[in-house]
């Protein structure tokens, strides 16, 4: 059978990373960490960030999962592989759903709402809740946040990004057609303006659930593009300036 491989990136999507993605180990995925490697590879990548689900979400992977991280290289020629979690914000108190313990085994921990574990409120309570996950020293990315699935105050966000050097991500695949996230766009707009407003970066993801969405970030750029948001503020662009924005763990 022959496969098929994503097209190498265009001018109009210029990332050189995409770390929010998940291989069959998170259970509602397609691809296995070869092949999303393959497929990073192919579309000239230079990191990989794989960031299975944590095990509240229904058919993924346990605890013992991500503590056996350490046996997977994390080189492969030019790209590097930064193994980590996307975590579940499961209250409106910024609960986490994995105990720290956990972390040292990974390279990235991005936190975001998901409904089937989710218990919010009100739009100011959902908004406290998840400046309280951004002030979490271990979490270093909030996935998703204007996807829609909660309520919530987006400058409050934005600030908070600032303040805490949590890096809010833009989600490629909530403004997909057919992904049914009916606010998902004019949230993310919004979102890009205010960042632009107060000078604060944003990762760009793809959430890809199957390797030929890696990297597949054209939907965000084009946005993007409209609003006339500075290249400079997209961490995608610069693995180097990326690395420097990430949170560093805690000290013990």
């Amino acid at each position: 059978m022959e496969v098929i491989m994503p097209e190498k990136r265009e001018a109009s999507n210029p990332s050189l990373l995409d770390v929010h993605t998940h291989t069959i180990m998170s259970g509602h995925a397609f691809s296995t960490l070869s092949e999303m490697i393959a497929a990073a590879q192919a579309r000239g990548l230079k990191i990989l960030g794989v960031t299975e689900h944590s095990p509240t979400i229904p058919g993924s992977c346990c605890w013992l999962y991500f503590k056996n991280y350490w046996v997977v290289p994390r080189q492969y020629g030019d790209l590097r592989l930064m193994l980590g979690v996307e975590l579940n914000i499961l209250n409106t108190k910024g609960e986490i759903d994995m105990e720290p313990k956990h972390y040292k085994y990974m390279d990235l921990r991005i936190a975001g709402i998901h409904s089937v574990c989710w218990e919010g409120g009100t739009t100011s309570e959902n908004t406290e809740g998840v400046i309280a996950a951004m002030r979490n020293p271990w979490v270093q990315i909030i996935s998703h946040p204007a996807d829609g699935t909660a309520e919530l105050l987006l400058e409050p966000l934005v600030l908070a990004s600032k303040e805490t050097g949590t890096i809010l991500e833009v989600n490629n695949n909530s403004i997909r057609p057919g992904r049914g996230k009916a606010k998902a766009i004019d949230n993310n707009r919004e979102l890009l303006m205010l960042c632009k407003k107060h000078n604060v970066p944003v990762i760009i993801g793809s959430d890809a659930h199957i390797s030929f969405d890696v990297g597949f970030h054209d939907l965000v750029y084009k946005m993007a593009q409209e609003i006339d948001f500075p290249q400079e503020l997209i961490l995608n662009t610069d693995p180097e300036k990326f690395l420097r924005a990430l949170k560093p763990n805690p000290t013990e």
